[in-house]
């Protein structure tokens, strides 16, 4: 089970942290990854961080403004967003998988557990 927070109402070139809090277990082994998704919209890949060597991955329109990490703990993922912009506005869920390889990362079917959603608003 997981939990998504931390979501609200921000203005554009504003900041947000969320958080996704692993329930009962650790993000250990785990690929962590969150994905967001538009009124009208498919959901789209944000980034995420990989089962193996916990390196990071990001969507190109968030590349240099958002920033995954992990608790030591390995209980908790935050998605550090700053210098927001209209188009982030999206719901935005967290999903973890314990067999997924990096290149399927962006493939909201590889995921095994996912928590509900958190809005994200950006007013411009």
């Amino acid at each position: 089970q997981l939990q998504a927070s931390g979501g609200g109402l921000v203005q554009a070139r504003g900041s947000l942290r969320l958080s996704c809090a692993a329930s009962g277990r650790t993000f250990r082994n785990h690929a962590v990854a969150w994905f967001r998704q538009a009124p009208g919209k498919e959901r789209e890949f944000v980034g995420g961080i990989t089962r193996t060597h916990g390196g990071t991955k990001y969507a190109d329109p968030v590349k240099g403004r958002f920033t995954i990490s992990m608790d030591n703990a390995k209980k908790t993922v935050f998605l550090q967003m700053n210098s927001l912009k209209a188009g982030d506005t999206a719901v935005y869920s967290c999903a973890a998988d314990a067999h997924i390889i990096n290149s399927a990362m962006d493939r909201p079917a590889q995921y095994d557990y996912w928590g509900q959603g958190t809005l994200v608003t950006v007013s411009s």
